[in-house]
């Protein structure tokens, strides 16, 4: 994933498929593609799956609602596993989230875990995650 910016890298991991139709669908590949030095909290196919179908069939439908969900998922700069250990940070969404853990474990908003961590793209570093995060009303 190293070479390829952030949503094409993603399009390239066959567990991350429902995110890159998502990030398609609220046409963010350009604005996540062109960012520089971003972390993205990426949720996999089986965090996808954990929503109902009806609730993930209406978001998918709902582009203002998609952009604001998948925006959430990503921050503003490059964020270091040290970083991650116990941090708050800004979200393009334009909320807070929420980091905690150390060596190989951490958790987002304390209900999400990083399966797979600190994977460099050519514009990002990538936190798989098995929660979709949802952001604050």
């Amino acid at each position: 994933m190293a070479k390829a910016p952030v949503a094409t890298a993603a399009s390239n991991n066959p567990a991350l498929s429902t995110l890159v139709a998502a990030v398609k669908k609220a046409g963010l590949v350009d604005t996540l593609n062109n960012a520089q030095n971003i972390t993205v909290f990426a949720p996999t196919d089986d965090a996808f799956a954990k929503i109902p179908q009806a609730d993930l069939n209406k978001l998918l439908a709902d582009k203002a609602a998609l952009t604001k969900v998948l925006t959430y998922h990503v921050v503003g700069r490059k964020l270091t596993p040290k970083q991650l250990e116990k941090g708050s940070f800004a979200t393009l969404e334009k909320s807070e989230l929420t980091t905690s853990g150390s060596g190989m474990t951490y958790t987002v908003n304390e209900s999400s875990n990083v399966v797979c961590g600190n994977v460099p793209t050519a514009n990002a570093t990538v936190h798989i995650v098995d929660t979709v995060l949802m952001p604050p009303r």
